[in-house]
């Protein structure tokens, strides 16, 4: 088991986040196999301090259903980051990761310092 310690600071926010999911995949490892479950950590500080390229703070939009007629939602990354950037950052990183039944233990090595 390996643990990576991350600063995230003047990062940018795609390049970390595919960064993060080949570390707790285990790719970058020599005895990488893929129906093996990884047990790599990775921690990451000053989550929050991570930059932007282009507009994206303007222009990516979130979508929430509520499930009702009337219930959709809409919020840009702007409004979505100033309330939880961890949150943001792990739902990024969990979209990279492949979609098996691996991807709900994988992601729970994530940890935010």
């Amino acid at each position: 088991m390996k643990e990576h310690h991350i600063d995230a600071t003047d990062k940018v926010f795609g390049r970390l986040a595919s960064e993060v999911a080949v570390l707790l995949r285990g790719k970058d490892e020599a005895a990488w196999l893929p129906n093996v479950l990884p047990t790599n950590k990775v921690v990451i500080s000053n989550v929050a301090k991570i930059k932007f390229t282009g507009h994206k703070m303007e222009q990516r939009t979130y979508y929430h259903y509520s499930g009702y007629p009337g219930g959709m939602r809409a919020r840009t990354l702007e409004t979505e980051w100033a309330k939880a950037p961890a949150k943001v950052f792990r739902s990024s990183v969990y979209r990279m990761l492949p979609k098996n039944r691996q991807r709900d233990h994988i992601i729970k090595n994530l940890i935010f310092n």
